[in-house]
């Protein structure tokens, strides 16, 4: 999400953080910041808005003098997106600067004893609050920038890179990791920080990224030194060589932003429900539910509105809905409900969908439903976008920025997302008992872990996509809450290579796709353990009775549809509503090797916007 960009050596550092911040704009941004050490003051501009905005505002504002600096583009979080909650923030001191990529989840309670201790806070963010902490243990505890640093991390509960700088000492930066991404590049008497390699690739062909866990003090004429947060064990840093063009850098070493995003899913699940999923306790919290919460338990019924691979996300939120929370629910494609005449009332909740927040259909789905009465709520992941500001309430999946015109994370964190939200609601409803929405809870945590597992059948998918590259058609086939996911699968394939799919309810398939099934038909059937298996099963039996090529995604340790299936890729045990998360994955990877073989543009295909913003 953020972009974190910092330099310290014998070069000017303004041009060399503003063109990083540049090169790190792909990642998705709302505002950007600067702070550059002259040898006396600190220099400090911010800005909402884009980077070429931050540039014009800084050169006429500030000094731009410096061989230190630090730079940032900010995905919001913590407060709304505007000049003061941009990055970098100050300590009280004016002495610390401080950027930040990812959230800290305590910092309630440590801004209020901070506060209580006689800081004050300008900001809504997290991040000032933690510059104030680690100025208050470097005060109180009486020790260095550095040891200030990792006391400070040790008492905070969340995600983070951060660059650290003091005034008062400006041959050093101090960097931490702990989920968010770091690298450090190595130059002669100069180093440079950022989120990725692509700020300083030209300047250097050494880096050094730091592991989970992991804070380095970066300081002039001397080499990096390397510690564990934790127990201050020293840690030895591995020098790498830098082999990738700028391209591929930004594609974080991957053939394809597709493939990163595919491969970020486990993190991208984690980060959406991080802060909201406190599996330990038993609580789900969401602000824009807790704040709104009976005009959901109340609801008639609620109206999904969305477009593509979301309307597929809705889908699944359909079954889990109307499974978990016991409120009717209706999925519409926003293209088709803003152009009849629906029966809307006040008593409906319409969920709106959108991986990018701007979809235009979506919008106008939105503003008819707020004018029949209905209470809207914004699913999407664009902070700032038109749709968070034209819902009532809403939740942003954090899934960070997706650059593959074909949707993968967005999917799954929109699952993700309204899967919390129909737990949330059935508990409060009392539609289901204490220890069975504990079980929920505990093996929605599990997910990401499992997912991760689901990854690993990439070598073997590989080969199936090698079998089938060729084929014209394709049918896919689920049942129950995997239908959606069949549907999904063939919009994959579709978008990115080209070969026409259709996805159906393996039911379906007797009343009419039969008839295309041969011995050149590939068919991917969703056969997980999990609800309407012994079905499915027949359902196989019926394509294998007709020579049909069956793709099997299956549960662990299957043994029925495998001695059926031509090829069968295994899938981790959870839960039913939980199985989307899971058996998506194999079919976007099958999709992508697909596409790749057939030498399709995969992350831009033919005729395909990321964001459709007009009709």
């Amino acid at each position: 999400m953020c972009g974190i960009v910092g330099y310290i050596g014998h070069r000017d550092a303004y041009p060399i953080i503003v063109k990083g911040l540049q090169r790190l704009e792909y990642r998705g941004y709302d505002s950007a910041g600067i702070a550059l050490y002259d040898g006396s003051s600190i220099n400090l501009s911010k800005t909402k808005g884009k980077v070429e905005d931050l540039k014009n505002k800084a050169e006429n504002s500030i000094s731009l003098i410096g061989n230190l600096g630090v730079g940032h583009t900010r995905w919001a979080t913590h407060g709304v997106p505007n000049d003061v909650n941009s990055h970098p923030h100050y300590s009280n001191s004016g002495d610390l600067v401080i950027i930040h990529n990812g959230i800290i989840e305590n910092y309630e309670s440590i801004k209020k004893e901070l506060t209580k201790r006689g800081y004050t806070f300008t900001s809504d963010t997290d991040t000032e609050v933690l510059v104030n902490l680690i100025e208050e243990v470097k005060k109180t505890e009486g020790v260095k920038l550095g040891q200030a640093v990792q006391i400070a991390l040790n008492q905070v509960v969340g995600a983070y890179a951060i660059a650290v700088f003091d005034k008062q000492k400006p041959d050093e930066i101090v960097v931490a990791k702990l989920g968010s991404p770091l690298a450090i590049g190595i130059g002669e008497n100069e180093f440079f920080i950022a989120s990725d390699a692509s700020p300083f690739i030209e300047f250097t062909n050494n880096a050094v990224y730091l592991e989970d866990q992991e804070m380095a003090i970066v300081r002039l004429g001397k080499e990096i030194k390397l510690r564990k947060i934790k127990d201050d064990a020293i840690a030895y840093p591995k020098i790498l060589e830098l082999q990738l063009n700028l391209e591929q850098i930004e594609k974080g070493g991957y053939d394809h932003f597709m493939l990163k995003e595919i491969y970020e899913q486990p993190h991208a699940i984690l980060d959406t429900y991080r802060g909201r999923l406190l599996a330990d306790q038993g609580i789900i919290r969401m602000a824009g539910i807790d704040q709104h919460l009976e005009k959901f338990v109340n609801a008639d019924r609620i109206i999904i509105v969305a477009c593509g691979t979301s309307w597929h996300a809705g889908l699944v939120a359909e079954y889990i809905f109307e499974d978990l929370a016991r409120i009717p629910v209706e999925v519409e494609y926003a293209s088709e409900f803003r152009y009849r005449n629906p029966v809307i009332t006040d008593k409906d909740v319409l969920i709106a969908v959108s991986q990018s927040g701007e979809t235009a259909d979506t919008l106008a789905a939105i503003k008819l439903a707020k004018e029949k009465g209905a209470f809207v709520f914004g699913v999407c992941n664009v902070v700032g976008s038109s749709i968070a500001r034209e819902t009532d309430a809403g939740a942003y999946t954090h899934a960070g920025p997706e650059i593959g015109v074909a949707s993968t994370k967005a999917f799954t964190t929109q699952i993700t997302i309204l899967t919390l939200m129909a737990l949330k609601l059935g508990k409060e409803k009392g539609e289901f008992s204490e220890s069975k929405f504990h079980e929920y809870l505990a093996e929605l945590e599990n997910i990401p872990a499992k997912v991760q597992i689901a990854l690993e059948s990439n070598p073997l998918i590989e080969i199936i996509a090698d079998v089938y590259k060729d084929s014209s058609n394709c049918l896919y086939l689920g049942r129950g809450y995997n239908f959606p996911v069949a549907l999904e699968g063939a919009l994959k394939l579709k978008e990115i290579s080209y070969i026409h799919a259709e996805g159906y309810p393996a039911a379906e398939m007797k009343h009419g796709p039969i008839a295309l099934i041969d011995e050149q038909m590939p068919v991917i059937v969703i056969a997980t353990n999990k609800g309407h298996y012994e079905k499915v099963v027949s359902n196989i039996q019926e394509i294998k009775s007709r020579k049909g090529m069956i793709i099997a995604i299956v549960t662990e340790g299957d043994e029925q549809v495998t001695e059926l299936a031509d090829h069968v890729v295994e899938i981790p045990e959870t839960l039913e509503s939980l199985t989307p998360l899971l058996t998506t994955v194999p079919l976007q990877l099958l999709s992508y090797h697909i596409a790749v073989m057939r030498g399709c543009n995969v992350d831009q295909p033919r005729n395909l916007a990321k964001s459709v913003t007009v009709e």
